[in-house]
């Protein structure tokens, strides 16, 4: 609403609202703030000149396209409701209600400091006019007015609050477009002049009064109120009431990082400004002149002032010159002078001079080459007025005036380059191999300018040494970067000055970067922002931008803060690339997940699983829009692996089929015709479900594998193969159908696929006595989910570690790895984990002789239902003989195990079901 009508999504997307009269329907139920608006006013302000043969129809046609637009968002349409006499918005978050929100809570504040940094946030929410394409609308004019004055008042309190706290600078520039635009306000009009009058232009704030004066006695034939020509006079008779609190100004920086190399220059420095009374340092830009200045004044005794000229236009910005006066403003400022004293104007230099006069002081002008006139002219001037008055100056050229020593300031020796980019490598968070040989290019080719090494340093964290050395050829352009100052103080003013220092091209890639959802790495802006953007690359451009502090690297992916990519996304929104921009983050995501699922089934298991891992939120964006199963299909073994059935949804229908088996939204899904590697998932995943089915779909699988020479599928295959045998009681099968998938898997590389065969192994070790073997093979299926990630499957293998000390005797090490792994099941919602770790922890019980413990346990497990017919005879047997430890009786609840036994064929089910029985009966 505060500035082009605009909608997001909850995560920032942007939503495209088609056609004018939808939008502007848009508009004006937002302008009502959830009131309804009646459809006859509704019809009027849409068709006011042409209204349509049933306008009511027409109207409904129109809200209807308004609901779909908005259905992007998950309940975007149920925003738009009937309620008579007309239609409402409700329930939508706004810029008008956040901003209202913010002055509310401004107006409430404690101090100055509180106002104004909630009124500068509630006013950064503005991005032009109000409703900027229907402002004239008659239909909107009142809520555009009622807008506009909520503005200006915040405008008017956040000057006031600035004020208050003694800042005043950043104010000239608003309250100027403010009082053109709004003349007669008075309110305005007084802040304007105290800004001016601050800013040491009183002649100029005197002007503006006697123009509002005029406009008064010839528009309204009246005069300024009272207040205002209060405080006329007292701008006249420079009452010091006027004068901000003075803060402390010209004080040095403390430096965050130690100063690398510099030892001779800061020792030579000093003996130069001992000897002489003017010393420049110069050199190129980002050899470190600043720094050195610092460092050097730092060592001195004297009162030091530092003057910061970058703080002046630069000429090719600036509508007037930089003068002397300008300059001297800066001095006096970093003095503690006055701008405008009590008494007789005096010019600011001569205040200057009079300032330092006596005073043994050291000024540090910095920056000095884009106001070099004005700068040597002021110099010359102080030092001949003032002779205990000693200037250290930085610049890229000299001042040339009498007296100065000049002190080049050269690029760092090889070593100390080393030593500087390896340590700023470190505090950036680089924890890689040093790569001597990557270190020692980069540092020459760099040609030890400090800066360069740190700008390239910075990038390290995201690409490494060795990538970093072999790119720099493209990165000499990241070295030309300004360093403007942060002069403004709200949310959005400070993305804006951000985004008008940057280039055509770097705005460029910056608006679309806001395409990708939790970054992107280097390929992927590359394949969606074009490589190339204006004649510059786009991996140059990404730099430079990380480097003004709007893009953060980290990890190998570029971001933008919520902040930056929102206004990134308006920005993009503007630009009409929206469209194609999705388009182009749909091909490279489809692409590299068609390119990792072989990954995923290979020696690079980890590497694609991390990189799909970033990609997440990508993805899942790219999923929405997905007009067919390409993307889907290549992410399904992604899915599996990491256990995210839930969007199985997405997957084709065989997968469909086996996530729905998996998540227990249906047993018998019709798949359609499977392939190969199809038909054995959906056989592993209905195992426990649908026994024959499942048999027979393996065992098609492997036959269609050997045939096909598929040896993943076989691999794969052997092991379910293997499960089957071990239902069966054929243990000498199932070990080496286990054994031969253990060996495939190993040769194949597939970290997964090894986890899952020695689970095999380990279970039917374990069912022979051999526990030292079992445990062996748990713990190395443990360490493999630990690596890769499989979160889902450590509960398992704790489990199975558990069931190893509980048959060796040692119950309380298994109660401890039992409960560890039902908390971690628990916390990452793996429900059949849970339901076996507490099965555990209730057979551990009863082993013990806590039958309590086991009773609740072995009933929260029956609770849980399910149809796994492990689990329900195991629960139901150990119920049975805890309550037949406790003297109770236990036969009906023995005999419902064996008739769950004996329909799921599992001899070894069947086994303990009828032990636990006989046991009972005898």
């Amino acid at each position: 609403m505060l500035g082009p009508l605009t909608a997001w999504t909850g995560d920032g997307t942007p939503v495209t609202v088609p056609e004018v009269k939808v939008r502007l329907l848009l508009a004006l139920l937002l302008g009502e703030q959830g009131r309804p608006v009646p459809v006859d006013r509704l019809v009027e302000a849409l068709w006011s000149t042409a209204p349509p043969a049933d306008p009511p129809a027409v109207l409904r046609g129109k809200v209807s396209q308004l609901r779909r637009a908005l259905a992007v968002e998950p309940g975007g349409r149920e925003l738009v409701v009937w309620r008579p006499p007309g239609y409402a918005l409700v329930g939508a978050d706004t810029d008008a209600g956040w901003f209202a929100l913010l002055v509310e809570q401004a107006r409430a504040g404690a101090d100055a400091a509180e106002r104004g940094a909630l009124l500068g946030e509630a006013l950064a929410l503005w991005r032009g006019p109000a409703f900027a394409e229907f402002a004239d609308e008659p239909a909107l004019r009142e809520t555009v007015a009622r807008l506009e004055d909520q503005r200006l008042a915040a405008t008017e309190e956040y000057a006031a609050a600035e004020l208050a706290l003694g800042r005043h600078e950043h104010l000239v520039g608003p309250l100027a477009d403010v009082v053109g635009r709004h003349p007669l306000r008075e309110q305005s009009r007084a802040a304007y002049m105290r800004v001016l009058y601050r800013a040491g232009r009183p002649g100029d704030a005197l002007a503006t009064y006697q123009d509002l004066r005029e406009r008064l006695a010839s528009e309204l034939g009246a005069d300024p109120s009272p207040e205002l020509a209060a405080l006329h006079r007292a701008i006249l008779r420079h009452d010091p009431s006027l004068a901000p609190a003075r803060p402390a100004h010209g004080a040095l920086p403390v430096p965050l990082t130690e100063i690398v190399g510099r030892d001779e220059d800061v020792a030579a420095t000093g003996a130069l400004l001992d000897a002489g009374r003017l010393v420049t340092l110069t050199g190129p830009g980002g050899v470190g002149k600043t720094r050195l200045a610092i460092a050097v004044a730092g060592t001195l005794a004297n009162d030091v002032r530092l003057v910061e000229l970058a703080t002046l236009d630069h000429p090719a910005r600036s509508e007037r010159p930089v003068g002397v006066d300008d300059v001297a403003a800066l001095v006096a400022t970093a003095l503690g002078v006055d701008a405008a004293p009590a008494g007789p104007p005096v010019p600011v230099v001569e205040r200057v001079v009079a300032a330092v006069r006596e005073r043994a002081v050291v000024l540090v002008l910095d920056n000095a080459e884009h106001v070099v006139g004005p700068v040597a002219e002021l110099a010359a001037h102080l030092l001949g007025a003032a002779a205990r008055l000693r200037i250290l100056a930085t610049s890229r050229e000299p001042l040339r005036i009498a007296g100065e020593r000049v002190r080049a300031v050269g690029p760092l020796a090889p070593d100390a380059a080393r030593r500087l980019f390896t340590a700023r490598a470190t505090e950036a968070g680089y924890t890689g191999d040093r790569n001597e040989d990557g270190v020692a290019t980069i540092c020459r080719e760099l040609d030890g300018i400090p800066l360069a090494l740190e700008l390239a340093a910075a990038r390290v964290p995201s690409l490494g040494v060795g990538e970093v050395a072999r790119r720099l050829d493209a990165r000499f352009r990241l070295l030309s970067t300004g360093r403007g100052p942060a002069r403004q103080q709200t949310l959005r003013a400070v993305i804006d000055w951000s985004w008008e220092l940057l280039t055509e091209a770097e705005q460029v890639v910056l608006r679309r970067l806001a395409v990708f959802v939790g970054g992107c790495t280097i390929d992927a802006a590359e394949a969606v922002c074009g490589s190339e953007v204006g004649g510059e690359s786009t991996v140059d451009l990404l730099g430079r931008l990380v480097d003004r502090c709007v893009v953060v690297a980290r990890d190998g992916r570029f971001t933008l803060s919520r902040s930056v990519a929102a206004y990134c996304a308006e920005r993009l929104a503007e630009g009409g690339e929206l469209a194609e921009l999705e388009r182009r983050h749909d091909a490279y995501l489809t692409a590299l997940a068609e390119r990792a699922d072989p990954g995923l089934r290979g020696a690079e298991q980890g590497r694609w699983l991390r990189l799909l891992d970033a990609e997440t939120a990508n993805l899942r964006v790219a999923l929405r829009r997905a007009t067919d199963d390409r993307l889907g299909e290549a992410l399904t073994w992604y899915w599996f692996l990491r256990g995210r059935f839930e969007h199985g949804h997405h997957a084709p229908p065989a997968a469909r089929a086996a996530f729905a088996v998996l998540t227990g939204a249906s047993r018998h899904d019709d798949p359609g015709p499977l392939t190969c590697r199809q038909r054995w998932f959906l056989g592993a995943c209905l195992f426990g479900v649908d026994g024959p089915a499942s048999e027979r779909l393996v065992a098609e699988a492997l036959a269609q594998a050997r045939a096909g020479g598929d040896r993943w599928v076989t691999a794969a295959a052997l092991n379910t193969t293997a499960w089957h045998a071990q239902t069966r009681g054929d243990l000498a099968a199932a070990r080496a159908a286990a054994s031969g998938s253990l060996a495939a898997f190993e040769d194949l590389g597939d970290q997964w696929g090894q986890l899952l065969a020695a689970e095999t192994l380990a279970s039917l070790a374990e069912s022979a006595g051999e526990y030292e073997r079992a445990a062996a093979l748990y713990r190395r299926g443990l360490g493999i989910a630990e690596r890769l990630g499989f979160l889902g499957e450590i509960p398992f293998k704790l489990c199975g570690l558990a069931s190893v000390h509980a048959a060796t005797g040692e119950y309380d090490r298994a109660a401890e790895l039992y409960d560890r792994a039902a908390g971690l099941a628990a916390e990452r919602s793996v429900r059949l984990g849970e339901t076996y770790a507490r099965l555990g922890l209730g057979e551990v019980a009863l082993r013990a002789g806590r039958l309590d413990t086991a009773r609740a346990h072995l009933t929260r497990v029956l609770a849980g239902g399910g149809h796994d017919p492990e689990v329900t005879v195991r629960a139901l047997v150990g119920l049975g003989l805890t309550e037949h430890a406790a003297g109770r009786p236990a036969g009906t609840t023995l005999a419902r195990a064996c008739r769950v036994a004996h329909a799921s064929g599992h001899p070894a089910l069947i086994a303990r079901s009828t032990q636990a029985r006989a046991l009972v009966s005898g």
